[in-house]
């Protein structure tokens, strides 16, 4: 009984995580997530989406310049 026991247990031991690596490394488990996930996190170009992000770059542009002018005015100003 405990070398059958021992047996049982090895393969146990063996077989679960070569089985979780071979599901793990199925692809058509997770294709679908996969490229669910992708296209959320990096979605098409959109024209309007483009030109709205290119526009949030300028703005930005404008703040920083402004704070810089303003910072070394002050500094002139001393």
């Amino acid at each position: 009984m405990g070398v059958k026991l021992e047996y049982f247990r090895m393969m146990l031991y063996l077989s679960f995580p070569v089985a979780m690596f071979w599901i793990s490394n199925q692809a058509e488990y997770f294709e679908e997530y996969v490229i669910k996930r992708k296209r959320e996190i990096f979605p098409r170009d959109e024209e309007a989406r483009r030109k709205e992000m290119e526009d949030f770059k300028v703005r930005m542009r404008v703040r920083m310049e402004q704070q810089r002018l303003k910072r070394i005015s002050a500094e002139s100003n001393e």
